[in-house]
């Protein structure tokens, strides 16, 4: 119950009927935008890989994957998948996608793991993409212009909903601000990275936070990022480390910063050696992503995951994720949810 938020005097503005039509309104609308804004075709995905080839996302390093065995294949262990970064690079190369062009996909992973609350839940639906880029594109400049195309779809989305549903009011800020997280350390020396992210989106309303990964002036990162998809030690024309960033805006429901995507320009050969190196991974070198990587096999990359259940939570202005999405929740967190009108699914 410790992260459940309870909004003050929280009144749900739709219907659970409205609220069903209402995302797949924004998935189905959401989704188109992405699609064109960043020239991408859609692809169908794995919801489980096979365990030991390196191609399932370590995310922060801790998390452990849902496992299970394979009768046909003599009990070989699969795992469902974290996220789908490194299978999204095979697939571009697979298919030789073309510099400029990239693929889409919906992913659904199980995190059990995950300290469940209003915006955290073991079950995970993500539009996860990825676009084949040049040498000369790995530059923060090109990141931030990915980024934008992003957000403006996600202001077209929120500009339709307000549209169809007029008792749903805008409130996402016009225009993303960018902060690297060692600049954001700095502005605020004394808070917490998550106190951090919270009062520079209140202050701006959407804001990238760039360089996450790699530790900071005080010797701690801002958050934790695996060694072997984004690129967090390269530096940028401003000296800073890191070609991968959060986007994150604030939520007037919940009070408070919430993330929306993680994306970022993918390793290259120097610096996922580099990060296997710093994290002490090097036995990694082996495994069958990281070898197709290191012989040249995969297109350079930029890419990234955008949350379904999120982004409909934000815009059809919920308090809690499971208004939008059927998982499990704790019978206290049930309880007190219902007390105040947050109805779960």
């Amino acid at each position: 119950m410790s992260y459940l938020i309870i909004p003050e005097k929280y009144k749900p503005l739709m219907s659970m009927q409205q609220t069903e039509q209402g995302i797949k309104l924004i998935k189905e609308f959401f989704q188109q935008n992405l699609s064109t804004g960043l020239q991408l075709r859609r692809v169908t995905a794995p919801l489980f890989v096979l365990k030991g080839m390196g191609i399932n996302d370590d995310l922060n390093g801790v998390e452990r994957a849902v496992t299970f065995p394979i009768k046909d294949l003599g009990d070989a262990k699969a795992e469902v998948v974290h996220s789908l970064a490194k299978w999204k690079r095979l697939t571009l190369a697979e298919y030789e996608v073309k510099p400029g062009y990239g693929i889409y996909t919906d992913m659904n992973a199980i995190r059990a793991d995950e300290s469940l609350g209003n915006l955290h839940s073991l079950y995970v639906d993500q539009w996860d993409w990825e676009r084949v880029i040049t040498a000369d594109d790995r530059n923060i400049d090109f990141l931030k212009r990915i980024v934008r195309k992003i957000y403006s779809a996600m202001l077209r989305t929120e500009y339709l909903i307000n549209e169809t549903y007029p008792q749903l009011e805008p409130f996402l800020a016009r225009e993303v601000f960018f902060i690297h997280s060692e600049e954001l350390r700095r502005l605020y020396p004394d808070k917490t990275p998550k106190e951090r992210e919270d009062a520079i989106c209140r202050e701006h309303g959407a804001v990238f936070i760039m360089g996450i990964g790699g530790k900071l002036g005080d010797g701690v990162e801002h958050d934790l990022r695996a060694p072997d998809y984004d690129d967090w030690t390269t530096p940028n024309q401003d000296g800073f480390l890191g070609l991968n960033g959060d986007l994150l805006v604030w939520n007037p429901i919940l009070n408070r910063a919430m993330e929306l995507s993680s994306m970022g320009i993918r390793v290259d050969r120097e610096s996922m050696l580099r990060q296997l190196e710093l994290c002490g991974k090097q036995e990694r070198k082996e495994l069958y992503f990281h070898k197709k990587l290191l012989a040249g096999e995969l297109p350079l990359s930029i890419g990234g995951g955008i949350g379904q259940s999120r982004l409909c939570m934000l815009f059809l202005q919920k308090a809690h994720i499971g208004e939008i999405q059927a998982s499990i929740w704790p019978d206290d967190m049930r309880a007190e949810c219902a007390k105040v009108g947050i109805q779960l699914i």
